[in-house]
């Protein structure tokens, strides 16, 4: 993968290492998962993991959503007009 900074490439590293120690702990677990679907969802979770740590901290699945959509609803900026002119 080729990244446009170094912050990207460090962020990216940093959740490979996240979901290499997800992948771990589910193989640990009493789960019996296929390797394939071990690793996807390792991924899957590392790529998750702000949602994520907020569902094991108690909120609900429909705060998260509404949470996503305040971020992708376009933000209302107010402009001055001027008359005078």
């Amino acid at each position: 993968m080729t990244f446009a900074s170094k912050k990207e490439a460090d962020a990216y590293d940093k959740m490979l290492d996240l979901a290499d120690n997800l992948g771990e702990w589910l193989a640990d677990s009493p789960v019996d998962l296929e390797d394939s679907v071990l690793e996807s969802l390792s991924f899957y979770l590392a790529e998750h993991k702000d949602q994520l740590s907020l569902l094991l901290r108690g909120n609900s699945l429909e705060s998260l959503k509404a949470g996503d959509e305040e971020k992708s609803a376009p933000k209302k900026v107010k402009v001055a007009i001027d008359n005078a002119a």
